[in-house]
């Protein structure tokens, strides 16, 4: 995230389905989803030949032949009838939101659908959200976003680029990558959602899964972001691109690099470093971390 001058505020984010959301509620200051948008994206029209192909590719796999049905439609409806880029970009924002909340865990790193579906006593999750319909939880969701609008009298923008293209020259840059762990694990927000990014590119996605993946992820790229010999040059690389900005840097406490060596890092660059903790809970960590927070000027 960048500040600039007090005039501008940019977004950026190398997942399409992330900078999608930038798009619908940061860069978009008056356009909104109307009554007929939500029936146009809702309905079936008769003229349409709609794609199969969530329902032959994830059958079984997050969820049911009438959801993924439902969702081959919609998101057809948006990509094709929809024709404004930020009313786009909101009912795809509303269609994440719609699916995560249907998910066990809101994630998509496993084909677990049996645990919606299994006749259990359940001491967890909220079933009646998860058979909730799509359109029901999609029109609510549409409904937040539209409130979500509004101008900030600034020309913001929204981007889809690695971190070493981003503009320089903003008065505060707000650095939030990816976290390895010490076990040099990083965390994988692409296995996660894989399937948001599949919806934001819809007529691309059969080119871009990995068929051996028992859930139908998507075909994984190396990334500095997640090698544990070259994260601090990617750190130092990006700190270096904005060194003449106030920096604020997210990460944990217990990663790679430690906290010490971050800070070691920045102050190559800026003179103060201020730090904040926050003890999080993690959904499935095995054991909590704190959330670390560097104001570096």
């Amino acid at each position: 995230m960048f500040k600039t001058a007090g005039k501008r505020v940019i977004y950026n984010d190398n997942l399409a389905f992330n900078w999608n959301i930038g798009l619908a509620l940061i860069q978009n200051k008056d356009t909104c989803l109307t009554a007929d948008d939500l029936d146009l994206v809702c309905r079936a029209h008769p003229n349409l030949v709609y794609p199969r192909f969530i329902q032959q590719t994830f059958a079984g796999i997050y969820f049911t032949d009438e959801e993924n049905a439902w969702l081959d439609r919609a998101v057809y409806n948006i990509d094709y009838l929809l024709t404004h880029p930020l009313k786009q970009a909101l009912a795809r924002f509303a269609l994440y939101q719609a699916c995560i909340v249907k998910r066990p865990y809101n994630l998509f790193h496993r084909a677990n659908l049996y645990m919606r579906l299994a006749e259990v006593s359940r001491s967890f999750g909220n079933k009646v959200t998860w058979d909730t319909p799509f359109e029901t939880h999609w029109r609510a969701f549409a409904a937040e976003a539209n409130a979500a609008v509004f101008d900030n009298q600034r020309d913001n923008l929204a981007l889809n680029l690695d971190a070493l293209e981003t503009p320089t020259g903003a008065d505060l840059v707000y650095i939030d990558p990816p976290y390895l762990n010490q076990k040099g694990v990083g965390v994988d927000y692409l296995g996660f959602y894989h399937f948001l990014e599949g919806l934001t590119h819809y007529q691309q996605w059969p080119d871009r899964i990995d068929r051996r993946s028992k859930h139908k992820r998507l075909l994984s790229a190396a990334s500095d972001w997640t090698q544990p010999e070259k994260i601090l040059e990617v750190f130092e690389a990006v700190i270096a691109r904005h060194k003449d900005s106030v920096l604020v840097v997210s990460y944990r406490d217990d990663g790679i690099p430690c906290k010490a060596d971050l800070i070691s890092l920045i102050k190559r660059y800026k003179r103060q470093v201020r730090e904040a903790e926050k003890t999080q809970k993690y959904a499935l960590a095995l054991r909590d971390s704190k959330e670390l927070l560097l104001v570096a000027t």
